[in-house]
């Protein structure tokens, strides 16, 4: 990339002009987490970009990384000037890409983020094509509020949000809503009272153990508070931390749960776990597509942004 000047704010408490290339650099180092898997996305040696680093925190005068066991971690100093930097290092990439996205889409690896079981079920498979086309993925698995704060800073390109975010500064799709169920495995369901499941579900439930993946019971407590318009008052019988860990818990015989019902609509059609109640009116959760503003003008953002907002209603 050429060499101009760049204006720091005062905010990072240095000034004067700053080699754009040296920004480039620090921009997808911050990104990747690491010298290492920075130097291929560059087309440098790992030297050559450890010495670019240096060179711009001597600069700016400031610290910008700290060495930790897999790589490096940024510095306060850091997380502001990819703040300051991040949309226009991008908006530049992107002018320079639209040219080699005509032989080369895939020319830089997506960062995608999003909840663990639907990225890992429906979002993965969805792009296998892209994959096979050339596409380069890094996935990253969490929660949503972690996971947009990394957005404005370009350490992610897209995060499924299952909340839609606050605030302005990013552009954010409906995606999908997910539909929840009440389940259970056959053996369990049987030692249910089935007349007084039918009139009233937290009584009915009050002795089976609930399986859920928090302890606050987040999808749990909206289900019991939306639907039967009380608190869930039975044991919790497990906790793990991740919903295809209770699918598999509940299937094998231990207590009901809440589940999307994509999750476990397999198990539902086999027979491996029933549904226990069917009200008129199911409770539902929103999940977003989210990104940067102009984010997709880069053709490889642009072709992951457009598959997943096409395969998503088939999910």
């Amino acid at each position: 990339m050429a060499s101009i000047g760049f204006l720091m704010d005062a905010s990072t408490n240095v000034g004067g002009i700053v080699d754009l290339s040296l920004i480039r650099t620090f921009l997808v180092v911050y990104r990747a987490g690491s010298l290492t898997g920075a130097a291929p996305q560059l087309g440098l040696s790992q030297p050559t970009v450890t010495a670019q680093i240096k060179a711009l925190e001597s600069q700016l005068g400031q610290q910008l990384f700290e060495r930790v066991a897999r790589g490096v971690a940024p510095t306060l100093v850091a997380d502001e000037l990819a703040r300051q930097v991040a949309d226009h290092i991008d908006a530049l990439t992107a002018v320079t890409q639209r040219s080699v996205s005509r032989s080369d889409p895939f020319a830089a690896s997506v960062h995608l983020a999003g909840p663990a079981e639907m990225t890992a079920t429906r979002v993965l498979p969805s792009l296998a094509d892209l994959v096979n086309e050339g596409l380069r993925l890094r996935v990253t698995l969490g929660l949503t509020e972690e996971l947009l704060a990394g957005l404005p800073t370009g350490r992610f390109d897209l995060v499924i949000a299952t909340t839609r975010p606050r605030g302005k500064g990013l552009a954010t799709h409906r995606l999908v809503d997910e539909e929840f169920v009440l389940v259970a495995a056959p053996a369990t369901a049987a030692r249910i009272d089935p007349a007084l499941l039918a009139a009233d579900p937290p009584k009915a439930l009050r002795d089976t153990p609930l399986i859920a993946y928090a302890e606050h019971l987040p999808i749990i407590r909206r289900y019991w508070r939306v639907l039967f318009g009380v608190r869930p008052e039975q044991d919790i019988g497990v906790v793990v931390p991740d919903l295809r860990g209770v699918l598999a818990t509940v299937a094998a015989g231990a207590g009901t749960t809440v589940l999307p019902r994509y999750l476990c609509v397999r198990e539902l059609a086999a027979g491996e776990l029933v549904q226990l109640v069917r009200p008129d009116l199911p409770l539902t959760n929103t999940l977003f597509l989210v990104t940067r503003p102009g984010a997709t003008a880069l053709p490889h953002i642009a072709a992951v942004h457009d598959r997943l907002l096409t395969s998503a209603p088939t999910w």
